[in-house]
Formats: C-alpha cells, sequence, structure tokens
C-alpha cells in the first residue's frame, strides 16, 4: 500500500515556529466558534404541538416523554428506513462516539436516537450493536418528514442524518435548533452537543464529575 504525500521533515526550532502561526489561527477559530455558539442560542424557537407517537423500550411515548423529566433533549435522527434490515453505517459510526450519557444528564439535557424504521426492527440491530442509548421508532408519524430528515423527491422517500434539539417548558416541548449533513462533523462529545442546545454548555468543568458519582 503506498503512503500519502507525507509533511516536509524540519528542525525543532522550525516546528515550534510553524506550529507558533497556525495556534493563532485556532485561537481564532476558537473565538469565532464561541460567537457562533451565542448567537445559536439566542436563535428564537417554535412550539411543537403535534402529538407525535413514538415505539420505545417502555411502549408507546411521546415527545414530552422523550425528555425524562430534563428540561433539554437532543435527538439523533438515526436514518434506518422502514424496508432496511439494519441502521445507516455513518449513523452507526456517529452513535459509536457517543460518551457517556451520564454527563449530558446532569447538565438536565437527554440524549436519544429517533429512526423511522419499526421498533421491531430497530431491537435487533441495537441489540447487534452493544448500545444502550435511548431509541426510538417515529413509524406511522410525520415526525421525521417534520424535522426535514425524511425528503420526498418524485415520488420516493429518502433519508439523511439530522440532530435536533428541544427545550421543554412544564408540559410545553419546543424546537430550538437543527442540523444535518456535515453539520454533524466534530460532535460526539457532551460539550459539542451541548452547544448546540439553547442552554448551551456550562464553562470550565466544576461541574464534572465521574460518570458514577451523579445524584439524580
Amino acid at each position: 500500500m503506498s503512503l500519502p504525500e507525507l509533511p516536509e521533515i524540519v528542525s525543532r526550532e522550525q516546528w515550534r515556529a510553524a506550529r507558533g502561526e497556525l495556534l493563532v489561527k485556532e485561537k481564532a477559530a476558537t473565538r469565532a466558534r464561541d460567537a457562533l455558539n451565542a448567537e445559536r442560542r439566542a436563535l428564537p424557537m417554535v412550539e411543537v404541538d403535534t402529538e407525535y407517537v413514538f415505539e420505545g423500550g417502555d411502549g408507546k411515548a411521546t415527545l414530552l416523554d422523550l425528555f425524562e423529566g430534563r428540561d433539554q433533549l437532543v435527538v439523533h435522527h438515526f436514518m434506518f428506513a422502514p424496508e432496511w434490515d439494519a441502521g445507516c453505517r455513518s449513523c452507526s459510526a456517529f452513535l459509536d462516539q457517543i460518551g457517556h450519557l451520564a454527563h449530558l444528564n446532569a447538565r438536565g439535557t437527554t440524549f436519544a436516537a429517533v429512526s423511522r424504521a419499526p421498533y421491531t426492527r430497530i431491537l435487533p440491530f441495537k441489540a447487534r450493536m452493544g448500545w444502550t442509548v435511548p431509541w426510538y421508532s417515529s413509524y406511522g408519524s410525520d415526525f421525521n418528514h417534520d424535522f426535514e430528515v425524511t425528503l420526498e423527491h418524485e415520488g420516493e422517500s429518502f433519508e439523511r442524518p439530522g440532530v435536533s434539539c428541544f427545550l421543554r417548558d412544564r408540559d410545553r416541548v419546543f424546537h430550538t435548533y437543527s442540523t444535518y449533513e456535515r453539520g454533524l462533523d466534530g460532535l460526539g462529545s457532551t460539550t459539542s452537543l451541548l452547544d448546540l442546545t439553547a442552554l448551551g454548555a456550562p464553562a470550565g468543568s466544576e461541574r464534572v464529575r465521574y460518570h458514577d458519582e451523579y445524584e439524580n
């Protein structure tokens, strides 16, 4: 197997100089990302008044049920059409990257996957992959169409990956953000997911604990 073109070999001093130049750009990108996150948190939100019905491990569930009593919900729109025998490979790789959910849960945020396939198809694939994340079927509802992850073209349906964020105020549910396809690049860590939400990620690490030390 031929190797790709490798970086230039230089002295340690030359490397430090080049690294310093790149660091300036990295810090600018970090500041720009912080500003973008602030704009995202300031986005308006829209109330979700459709009564979607999902199916999960405990039977039928509403969108409010998916919050599991927390203030925020991050939904991974996992590509799994009703006629497929297995989930999307790229979506599977994304779900493999999701860390321990205790860190999200401790910050009032629930993570769940939602697919259009019937739950009877989801369950064996979930077991095969060894995942424990909450996963629901939206089969028979308009949820995937309404949040633009199942699209129609010339009479045929096709799926695309996405992430949507929701906020609740008592029994009212609001949609705050969605991103699709390349927008999922770089996501997976607790902080990256919280940065998509209306309440955002907490500053600093003073609230970080071992995942078995959080209080319910």
